[in-house]
């Protein structure tokens, strides 16, 4: 398959100005010559490398569309192989039959990410590199962008090189006196070793750390909005992404189903789910409504507890207070425009148990959806809830993702084994096997080491066309 000449739709499908078909492989440029008519006779054939050409694309001798043609030779590509790049107009229409033209001539469609795929094959980016793109393409904030291109650019995989060159060093020591028995490893030696592989562990350690905020990055924080019906949550959710999304009505149960949103709260992805009140159903789609509503409570990171501080403790309020109590949390007091009669203390006499600590319990925060009076001071605290310390450059240039963070757990236990095995002084065959097992996980991160099971689950993630 890597010897096929390979063709897709680059651009996202629909209505558009303008289409992107992308060829690649060693027949690109001879496909693109069946199928191009070049109104200035230079065919892509004679074309030299980086230069557009306009012209129209035909099939069965009738022009389909009007085009420019990009040539690219290899290996100044992004595949390192022989691109050419077909803009025609927009619309799924002209851009399937473009398409069709291209593979009627030769090239075969390509399959989920095969183009990024072909990139990591032919040695012009790693393994962290190629999921960096996916991370570019799925970038909901600034700070995700910023991620996604620092790892685009290398410095993950700078850092897992060193680590990486740092561990085989060690191995190649301890595989030498292996080859020699007789020579026993010198403690100051076995010294320096130890040393050498607990600097090891505490690099993936600082590694590690990046973990969860490079989870955030990517996927975001699920926020659950919760509260008795009428308190005010679908309003809350307009608030918060900035126009109206939820149906907002005096009528109680207006929302009946879960409504799920993203939003940049102070640069990370926030997904809000409006929740259906849970209260006594009435009828079979409320009873689904809370249904889903307590499927999202489950999966939730964050629970945005609403009560109207109108009205006074309603005793679902004091229900909702004791059952979320235990979660991650932050008490949202609305209608803070009108006379307020509930306070956050009230309801700590009132509900909470007596394990439940302070962070548990939840701080109030004073809002009005009306208005929008405190909802940048509510921003500010769910980014405090979820995000720890201010956001360095220097972290984003190194945030890993779930992969890296098994591969890295595994290196590290391996490790540390075998620095006690070095300690306990076992037979240096058993420390190189678990030295060459932390080699080869931390070479998984950038595809030093790698299986064809594991390239076909991360580039089966990307879209066709990348």
């Amino acid at each position: 398959m890597q010897e096929d000449t390979i063709a897709a739709i680059a651009t996202p499908l629909g209505e558009g100005g303008l289409a992107v078909i992308r060829i690649s492989g060693t027949e690109a440029i001879a496909v693109a010559e069946r199928c191009f008519k070049p109104v200035n006779k230079t065919s892509p054939s004679a074309a030299p490398t980086h230069t557009l050409h306009f012209g129209h694309i035909a099939r069965h001798c009738e022009n389909i569309d009007e085009v420019l043609l990009a040539v690219m030779r290899a290996p100044q590509t992004f595949t390192r192989e022989d691109v050419v790049e077909i803009t025609c107009h927009g619309g799924l229409l002209p851009a399937k039959l473009v398409l069709d033209a291209v593979l009627a001539s030769g090239a075969r469609l390509a399959e989920p990410g095969e183009f990024t795929r072909r990139a990591f094959l032919n040695g012009r980016i790693d393994l962290a590199q190629a999921e960096a793109v996916a991370d570019l393409i799925h970038s909901r904030t600034e700070l995700a962008l910023r991620a996604a291109n620092e790892q685009l650019a290398g410095k993950l995989s700078q850092r897992i090189n060193q680590l990486r060159d740092q561990m085989l060093q060690t191995l190649a020591h301890i595989e030498a006196h292996i080859d020699f028995p007789d020579e026993d490893i010198a403690p100051d030696t076995r010294g320096q070793l130890i040393g050498r592989l607990g600097e090891g562990v505490a690099f993936m350690d600082q590694l590690l750390r990046t973990a969860n905020e490079g989870q955030i990055l990517r996927r975001g924080v699920r926020a659950a909005i919760v509260g008795r019906t009428n308190a005010g949550k679908s309003s809350l959710l307009n608030q918060l992404l900035g126009h109206d999304r939820a149906i907002v009505s005096a009528i109680p149960g207006t929302t009946r189903d879960t409504i799920e949103e993203t939003a940049n709260i102070r640069g990370v992805p926030v997904v809000f789910i409006d929740t259906a009140g849970l209260r006594e159903a009435r009828d079979e789609i409320e009873v689904e409504g809370i249904r889903r509503s307590r499927e999202s409570l489950q999966k939730a990171d964050l629970i945005l507890h609403v009560m109207d501080a109108s009205e006074p403790l309603a005793e679902m309020d004091r229900e909702y207070w004791v059952e979320f109590g235990g979660r991650k949390r932050i008490v949202v007091l609305n209608k803070s425009d009108l006379p307020r009669r509930v306070e956050v203390e009230e309801l700590r006499r009132r509900g909470q148990s007596e394990r439940q600590s302070e962070r548990q319990s939840g701080e109030g925060v004073a809002v009005s959806c009306l208005t929008g009076q405190g909802i940048e001071a509510l921003k500010d605290t769910i980014k405090a809830a979820i995000w720890s310390g201010e956001v360095k450059a220097e972290m984003l240039e190194v945030m890993i993702n779930s992969r890296h963070q098994e591969a890295l757990n595994r290196a590290r236990a391996a490790t540390e084994r075998t620095l006690e095995a070095l300690r306990t002084d076992q037979t240096l065959e058993l420390v190189a096997m678990d030295l060459r097992i932390a080699v080869n996980a931390i070479g998984e991160i950038v595809g030093k080491t790698t299986t064809e099971d594991l390239l076909d689950m991360i580039f089966s993630q990307f879209c066709i066309g990348k």
